[in-house]
C-alpha cells in the first residue's frame, strides 16, 4: 500500500561515506556507487600516515590524495593514523571519526572489497559497535571481469606498491592495462585483492580532470616486526603468516 511514508522512506538517500584509497579498487566502486539512488556521498575517507604524509601502504603523497578529491569534487576527511599503529590505536581513530560523522546523520560506510571474507566481517563488526551498515559494491565480481570494466569504461591507473612475496620491482610503476594483465603470474589476483600490489587512479569517469604527476624513484622498504608484541598485532599486516618476512617496492608519484 503506496503512503506519504513509503515516498519519503524509498526517495531519500541514505547519507554515506567512501573509504578510498586512492586506487582502482575504489574508483571503480565509487563510479558504481553514485549511479545508485539509495546513497548520498558526503565524504571521502582515508587514512594516511601520520609521519610521511602519504596514504597508507599506497605510499602515495597527500598532495595527489587531494588532487583526486578535488576532481571528483566530493570533501576529504583524512584519517591520521601513527607509523606501524597496533589495532587498537586504528580502532580508536577510526571510531572517533565515525561517531563525529554519525552526528552528521552520516549512517553507512562504502568500500571496494571484493573478496576477502574475513575483511568483510572485520569491517561490519566494527561498524556493527556504532550502529553503521557497511556497503560493498564490487562484492563477489569476478575480478577478471572488474578489470575489464574498469579498463574499458576510460579509467586509468597507475601501481604505484608492489609486494615482493608476488611480484618483483619491474611492475611498479607501471600503467594497468591488457599487456600488464598478461604479464602477471598466475598466483597474483588480477585486481590486486590479497595485497600483491596497489595503484593510483589518475583519469577516468569519475574525474573532471586527470590528476597530473611525475614518475619519480623507485624504492625498497621492508617493515620491522613491532618491538612489543600483543594480541591486537599491527594495522599494516598483510595476509601471510609473517608479513615482515617481505618487503615492498613503492614508485613515488612527485607532484
Amino acid at each position: 500500500m503506496f503512503t506519504i511514508e513509503n515516498y519519503y522512506e524509498v526517495s531519500t538517500p541514505k547519507k554515506a561515506l567512501f573509504n578510498w584509497s586512492s586506487g582502482k579498487d575504489s574508483a571503480l566502486a565509487l563510479y558504481k556507487i553514485i549511479q545508485d539512488p539509495d546513497y548520498k556521498i558526503e565524504y571521502l575517507l582515508t587514512s594516511v600516515n601520520q609521519e610521511f604524509q602519504r596514504i597508507s601502504m599506497h605510499g602515495v603523497r597527500i598532495e595527489l590524495l587531494e588532487a583526486q578529491a578535488k576532481s571528483i569534487g566530493l570533501p576529504l576527511k583524512i584519517l591520521q593514523i601513527p607509523e606501524m599503529p597496533t589495532m587498537e590505536v586504528y580502532e580508536n581513530v577510526l571510531t572517533e571519526t565515525l561517531i563525529e560523522l554519525k552526528n552528521q546523520g552520516i549512517t553507512h560506510s562504502i568500500f571496494g572489497d571484493i573478496f576477502l571474507e574475513d575483511l568483510r566481517k572485520y569491517r561490519e563488526d566494527q561498524l556493527g559497535k556504532i550502529s553503521f551498515e557497511g556497503v560493498f559494491p564490487l562484492w563477489k565480481i569476478p575480478t577478471k571481469d572488474l578489470i575489464q570494466e574498469f579498463i574499458s569504461l576510460g579509467f586509468k591507473t597507475i601501481v604505484v606498491c608492489v609486494n615482493e612475496q608476488y611480484l618483483d620491482k619491474s611492475f611498479a610503476g607501471r600503467i594497468i592495462d591488457q599487456e600488464f594483465i598478461n604479464d602477471l603470474p598466475k598466483n597474483v589476483d588480477v585486481c590486486g585483492e590479497n595485497g600483491e600490489f596497489h595503484t593510483f587512479t589518475f583519469d577516468g569517469p569519475i574525474f573532471s580532470e586527470p590528476i597530473k604527476f611525475e614518475i619519480g624513484e623507485i624504492v625498497y622498504r621492508k617493515y620491522e616486526k613491532p618491538k612489543i608484541q600483543d594480541s591486537s598485532n599491527t594495522a599494516c599486516d598483510a595476509n601471510t603468516s609473517n608479513p615482515f618476512d617481505f618487503g615492498f617496492w613503492y614508485c613515488d608519484l612527485i607532484v
